[in-house]
């Protein structure tokens, strides 16, 4: 599938220097819906393209800035789409029907499972893992997860992996005189592979520490300590 979309961003890169940045926008919004689209295909080349002088400014930094702020902007408006129609439709109504549209029950599970045992932290580090990455935000809006929370988690996991995608492409466009657009999108992916050593346990550690200070929290709140004392 990330070679078939490969062939469609080269060409829509052809309208980067007017339009880069709302196609930016337009594709992460689909791809933190509910439709698969790997987000690599779109941040990498906007980081290269930036560091080329290829997009409107046609100055590297101030490119990829708001290709960043871009790319932020449509994974939270791609995660309020799921978390608005979960909170709206509720859980039958997506067991039902979202086969229909690429969310079986599997999926739904999967996701429901972590954001009940983890809750507001999933939705940040769920952001960061392949294939439950779009999904976490479903669970939030049939759980009624808060707005402000939900927005401060999804837009720091989503802040943090479009931040890493762009500053690879941005790097690759810097230090390579050529590269395909297969070439540049499966390097990245080839990074991110091999720096997952470092990568996952700074995750871990900071998802335990979350973990870690909300049962604190919960165990010494007001609210738990008369439900301990009736």
């Amino acid at each position: 599938m990330t070679d078939a979309l490969i062939g469609y961003i080269q060409g829509a890169a052809a309208l980067a220097p007017v339009w880069g940045f709302f196609l930016v926008l337009f594709f992460m919004t689909l791809e933190s819906s509910f439709i698969p689209f790997p987000s690599e295909v779109v941040m990498i080349p906007a980081g290269f393209l930036a560091a080329r002088g290829g997009l409107t400014f046609e100055a590297p930094i101030p490119d990829a800035i708001v290709a960043i702020i871009a790319g932020i902007a449509g994974s939270l408006l791609g995660a309020y789409i799921n978390y608005f129609l979960a909170r709206k439709l509720g859980k039958p109504f997506l067991d039902r029907y979202g086969k229909y549209v690429l969310l079986g029950p599997a999926k739904l599970e999967r996701a429901d499972e972590l954001f009940l045992r983890y809750g507001a932290g999933a939705t940040f580090v769920c952001r960061l893992l392949p294939a439950i990455r779009q999904l976490i935000s479903i669970p939030a809006g049939i759980a009624q997860m808060p707005l402000k929370s939900f927005t401060l988690w999804t837009g720091l996991g989503a802040g943090i992996w479009v931040i890493a995608l762009t500053s690879m492409g941005y790097y690759f466009g810097v230090s390579t005189a050529e590269m395909s657009w297969a070439e540049l999108v499966h390097s990245g992916k080839d990074m991110i592979r091999g720096n997952l050593l470092w990568i996952a346990p700074a995750l871990l550690a900071g998802f335990g520490a979350y973990v870690f200070l909300s049962n604190r929290i919960m165990r010494t709140s007001p609210e738990t300590k008369s439900e301990a004392s009736s």
